[in-house]
């Protein structure tokens, strides 16, 4: 297939269903508990280890209103991500505090609690590891006993113990890189926290079951992974569970999995009657899959003329007591660690750790947004060392066309580079102006970032209809972003010749549409854009094919535009696309083309990349960002004063809508950078239940984001285009984290950069953070195979 077109596409199109929800009008998953609906509740672990000596039902099931309690025996398989080693319930072991144990519906959500806390359960306490490095300490208690036993789904990495899944990038000998004489070696240490999605819509659920068969009716992003997830947990086969998603209120990443499906699922069979399952903010800040906590080392030996000849790296993700998405997003180090600069030779080492935690998930430039906020610390860490400035450094090593990623991929195009030199023009035209008796600590940084966007499969069907519009069917999400309604309608409308308005976009439902990955990723756009340009390049073929018939001329004499039919350069001489498509219709049937599209596969080093999903990307996305920072020394707190992006976005559809994702991303960077934290409490409970615990960025504190797009990148994606939405987060901490440390004048290796840690820094002697269970030895923080 040609992802080539002529057609104009390029356009500031305004979203179809902006009015709706800012009126209030748009039905989101809580808006779908009708009357006579079910509500059910969760009864949750209040303990993060223990195993469960009895669970008493009796008396909850003679509590009013309660219509079925369902348990592990009602659920009897294990899912995951590689690995399937979650249950549904709570068994034999409680695992981490928050865990479900049994799901009750009742005919109001007050009865349902009643019952909840009427269930009777007695526990036997167990060691608690509520850290990494707990974790993996010598004769530390294993958090999966039978470990040994779970099913593999992908195969490729090692595993062991308390580490759920490790993934390894061996590129060479680095022994003797750091070996060298003419070496400087930098030894780096950083600390990252969790982050909450908060997406105003919580997680929800309506489910039936009717005629042998589950209606899941969720917010989600991926409703084929919600179908094939609940399925497994339930044991049956997936072509009895039917999942549709209406507009989802916000997501981050945080709905890229199955959480509360199954739950209503299960209790929709038991009782026949709808149920409803919806999180309370409380359950989506303690349950919820943050982004997780890390700890990272890296290690780089580098010349005197900053070329960057070996490289170490450990990074410690803590998955929480499932491997859950930190299985997958292991992957992620070896591309956001090895793609922004040139290495020579690279051994890095990414490793999900089981802890008796809430299980972490996915999260907007997953993986990235600590990586690079490390790496590009680490970076300014040599360029200290070595005596060479920032800037000449980046501009000396960055990755161009024809260098090597960290698994042996050659970059195509020279795309970082002139960024840079973006930037230093955007700089010059936005100068900053202080107040005269202004005495705090301002400091300026630019960073660079590598992200990638996430293809694979998708499905996408066009018909055009009687009137000369058309339907795009695929089971995309609209999830907040607006690529449902905007993008998308703009690639089929150019193809076809029509107004984006006339392109129908219908929501997504697993019966009626083609498997599809999922929306995240900045996947949507370019993967489901890919295969609506098939099947709507398929309906442009036979729309020209019938005009050329009733206008007696050639196809190719024909051109398609403003909704008819012209020869080329005779305006006036065609017929409208509706009357085309009513012949069409009468002679030979509707016109309905259907197109596909999945992970081309960029190619990798042979050997290099063990353990990954991903082991070469297929579309780069490159970030350039720079902040000016004010710090207050007497109190430690941080103002960003100015903010400038250039991102890398292939073609720009639609520069109104990337403006709008980079202004977000890069306020809820700032909120990662600066404010919010989630911590664990010594009883393995989460202490930010809610908004008066957990800091959000406030309206104040929000700065106007001078934006430059950079187009031109190569790019497999339709019209040349790539994903816009994940990338703007990427840069943020590490790009004020660098920007703090030039101010203060010492070293920053932890985040989020609240006011007590920013005076402890400027009080303080600098202190260079050493995780001492991530050994400077590479090859003892894998675990052994025959490459270490």
């Amino acid at each position: 297939m040609s992802l080539e077109a002529k057609e104009p596409a390029v356009m500031n199109f305004a979203r179809r269903d902006a009015r709706d929800k800012l009126r209030g009008r748009t039905q989101y998953t809580i808006d779908h508990v009708r009357p006579g609906t079910l509500h059910a509740f969760l009864l949750r672990s209040e303990v993060a280890s223990a195993r469960i000596v009895r669970l008493d039902l009796s008396k909850a099931k003679m509590m009013p209103g309660v219509r079925a309690i369902a348990t592990a025996e009602d659920a009897p398989g294990l899912f995951g991500i590689g690995i399937a080693d979650h249950p549904l319930f709570a068994r034999d072991i409680i695992r981490y505090d928050g865990e479900a144990i049994a799901a009750v519906a009742a005919e109001t959500l007050e009865q349902a609690k009643a019952a909840a806390a009427a269930i009777e359960l007695e526990l036997e306490p167990l060691p608690a590891l509520l850290t990494m490095a707990e974790a993996l300490a010598d004769r530390a208690p294993l958090i999966h006993e039978d470990w040994k036993s779970y099913e593999i789904l992908f195969e490729g990495a090692t595993r062991g113990g308390n580490i759920a899944w490790e993934a390894k990038v061996v590129r060479g000998d680095t022994g003797a890189a750091f070996a060298r004489p003419d070496v400087t070696i930098v030894d780096s240490c950083f600390t990252v926290g969790r982050q909450n999605h908060v997406p105003f819509e919580p997680r929800a659920v309506v489910a039936t079951y009717e005629d042998g068969r589950f209606h899941i009716l969720t917010s989600t992003q991926v409703p084929w992974t919600v179908r094939n997830v609940t399925a497994r947990a339930l044991g049956v086969p997936a072509s009895q569970i039917r999942v549709t998603v209406p507009p989802v209120g916000g997501a981050f990443g945080l709905k890229f999995d199955c959480s509360l499906e199954p739950f209503a699922a299960i209790l929709a069979r038991k009782t026949g009657r709808p149920v409803g399952l919806v999180n309370s903010r409380r359950e989506e800040m303690l349950t919820c899959l943050c982004r997780e906590n890390a700890e990272i080392r890296i290690r780089s030996a580098v010349t005197s003329e900053g070329e960057i000849v070996g490289r170490e790296a450990t990074v410690l993700m803590d998955c929480g007591a499932y491997g859950g998405e930190q299985v997958f997003l292991t992957t992620m180090t070896a591309h956001t660690l090895g793609g922004n600069y040139k290495l020579g030779l690279v051994r890095l080492s990414s490793r999900a750790v089981y802890t008796n935690t809430a299980p972490n998930g996915a999260f907007r430039a997953c993986n990235g947004v600590y990586n690079t906020f490390a790496l590009e610390r680490h970076t300014d860490e040599i360029c200290e060392a070595i005596g060479m400035h920032p800037m000449e450094f980046r501009r000396r090593n960055v990755v161009g066309d024809g260098d090597l990623g960290s698994t042996g991929q050659v970059f195509q195009g020279d795309v970082l580079r002139p960024m840079l030199e973006k930037m230093e023009v955007l700089r010059g035209s936005c100068p900053t102006r202080r107040s005269p008796d202004d005495r705090r600590l301002y400091g300026r940084a630019t960073t660079v970032g590598t992200w990638f966007i996430f293809v694979g499969p998708s499905a996408a069907t066009v018909n055009l209809n009687a009137d000369g519009s058309a339907t795009l069917v695929t089971s995309g999400v609209e999830i907040g972003s607006g690529t449902m309604m905007q993008s998308l309608p703009q690639i089929v409308a150019a193809k076809l010749g029509i107004r984006p308005e006339e392109v129908i976009v219908k929501g997504a439902d697993t019966d009626a549409a083609g498997f599809d990955l999922g929306v995240g990723g900045g996947r949507t756009t370019v993967s489901i854009g890919a295969a609506a340009t098939m099947a709507a390049e398929e309906v442009r073929r036979k729309v020209l094919a019938a005009a050329g018939e009733l206008l007696q001329t050639r196809p190719e004499n024909l051109e398609l535009a403003n909704g008819r039919v012209e020869i080329r350069g005779v305006k006036g001489s065609g017929t409208s696309i509706a009357r085309v498509a009513q012949h069409i219709q009468s002679t030979s049937g509707p016109v309905s083309e259907t197109g596909a599209f999945t992970n081309p596969g960029a190619e990798a080093m042979a050997g290099c990349a063990l353990g990954h999903f991903i082991d070469a990307i297929d579309i780069p996305v490159f970030a350039v960002h720079e902040c000016e920072v004010a710090v207050d020394g007497d109190t430690g707190h941080v103002e960003v004063v100015s903010y400038r992006v250039v991102q890398d976005v292939g073609r720009a559809l639609n520069p109104r809508a990337i403006y709008g994702q980079i202004q977000g991303g890069v306020v809820q960077g700032m909120g990662y950078a600066l404010h919010e934290e989630m911590s664990v409490g010594p009883e393995g409970r989460i202490l930010q239940s809610g908004f008066e615990t957990y800091r959000l960025p406030l309206a104040l504190d929000v700065v106007p984001v001078e934006i430059e797009l950079h187009e031109g990148a190569p790019s497999i994606g339709p019209l040349g285009t790539k994903g816009a939405g994940e990338v703007p987060i990427l840069n943020v901490g590490a790009t004020i984290a660098c920007a703090v440390s030039r101010a203060i004048g010492k070293p920053v290796h932890e985040l989020p950069l609240t006011p007590p840690r920013v005076l402890e820094l400027i009080m303080n002697a600098p202190r260079h953070l050493d995780h001492a269970h991530i050994s400077r030895t590479w090859a003892h923080n894998t675990i052994a195979d025959s490459r270490n």
